[in-house]
C-alpha cells in the first residue's frame, strides 16, 4: 500500500536508505517519506541504530601451553551520520567483528601465562576495543564496550589449579598449627621450669627450717639437761619421730609406707646417716 501511495515509513531507532535508479541518494530519518517509484526512487533497506551485542568464544593457548576459551562480549552500533557506509561497505558485520576479535585475542593471550591472563583481562579487552574501534569506524560503526567475560581453561587444568590452591592453604594451616603447638610446648616447659624452681625453693626452705629447728632443740635441751650431748638429743628426737610415724601408719587404713629394715634399732643407722649428711652439707 505504501508503494502504491508513494509513501514509506521508517521506524524509530532506524534509518532508511533511499536510492534513485540503483544509486545511493540519502538517508531517511524516522517518519513518513515520499517515495515516487515511477521516478526511479526506491527504499534500499533499513539500518538499525540500536545498540547490538555480539558474544564470541575464541579458543587459544597461553604462554605456558594451556588451552583456554576466551569469551568476549562486543557492544556496537551504527552511526547515523555514516549510515551509508554501514549499509553498503559491509555485507556481514558480525563476521567482520569476529575476525578482528579473534585476531587480537590470539595475538595477546599467547604472550601471557594462565595466571597473568586472568589478572590482565581488562588489558586484553582494551586491546580488542582499540583494534575494533580503529577498524570499524571506517565502516560507519561505533564500538561502545568490549568485555572479556570469561577465560575458561580445560576442566583438568581447573581441577589441578584448585588442588594447588588447596595444597597451599593446607601448608599454611599446617605451619600455623605447628607454630601454635610450639608456643604451647614452650609455655608448658616454662611453666614446668618455674614450678620446679619454686618447688626447689620450697624444699630448700623446708630443709633449712628443719635444720634450724633441730639446732634450737639441741641447744635448748643441752642447756636445760646438763650432761647431755648433741648426739643424745638427736637420737631421742629421731626415736620420737620414728614412733610418731609408726603411729600415723598404723592409724591409716590404706597406707602403703613401710620401713626396711624395720625395728627401733634401725633408728641408730638413720641417725648416723642424717648426721653425716648434715656434716657434709655444713662443710659444703
Amino acid at each position: 500500500m505504501g508503494n502504491l501511495l508513494c509513501c514509506v515509513q521508517v521506524e524509530q531507532s532506524t534509518v532508511g536508505i533511499r536510492e534513485g535508479f540503483g544509486r545511493y541518494e540519502k538517508v531517511l530519518q524516522p517518519g513518513c517519506h515520499c517515495m515516487p517509484w515511477f521516478l526511479g526512487k526506491q527504499l534500499a533497506g533499513h539500518l538499525s541504530l540500536r545498540l547490538q551485542q555480539l558474544d564470541l568464544r575464541c579458543e587459544t593457548k597461553t604462554k605456558d601451553n594451556v588451552f583456554v576459551n576466551v569469551v568476549a562480549s562486543i557492544q556496537y552500533r551504527a552511526l547515523a551520520e555514516k549510515a551509508n557506509d554501514a549499509f553498503y561497505k559491509l555485507s556481514n558485520t558480525k563476521i567482520q567483528i569476529q575476525a578482528y576479535v579473534f585476531d587480537v585475542i590470539r595475538a595477546s593471550v599467547p604472550k601471557l601465562n594462565l595466571d597473568d591472563a586472568f589478572e590482565q583481562k581488562n588489558e586484553i579487552a582494551r586491546a580488542v576495543e582499540e583494534e575494533l574501534e580503529k577498524a570499524m569506524s571506517a565502516y560507519g560503526f561505533e564500538i561502545v564496550q568490549t568485555l572479556i567475560v570469561d577465560i575458561d581453561p580445560d576442566e583438568h587444568v581447573k581441577r589441578a589449579m584448585n588442588e594447588i590452591n588447596a595444597a597451599a592453604r593446607l601448608r599454611v594451616a599446617a605451619n600455623e598449627k605447628a607454630e601454635a603447638e610450639k608456643i604451647l610446648l614452650i609455655k608448658r616447659a616454662e611453666g614446668e621450669a618455674e614450678s620446679k624452681y619454686l618447688s626447689g625453693l620450697g624444699i630448700a626452705r623446708q630443709r633449712q627450717a628443719i635444720v634450724d629447728g633441730l639446732r634450737d632443740s639441741v641447744l635448748g635441751f643441752s642447756v636445760n639437761v646438763p650432761g647431755t650431748t648433741a648426739k643424745d638429743v638427736m637420737d631421742m628426737v629421731l626415736v620420737t619421730q620414728y614412733f610418731d610415724t609408726m603411729k600415723e601408719i598404723g592409724s591409716a587404713s590404706k597406707s602403703s609406707a613401710v620401713f626396711i629394715p624395720h625395728g627401733p634399732g634401725a633408728v641408730r643407722d638413720v641417725a648416723s646417716q642424717i648426721r653425716e649428711g648434715l656434716l657434709q652439707a655444713s662443710h659444703q
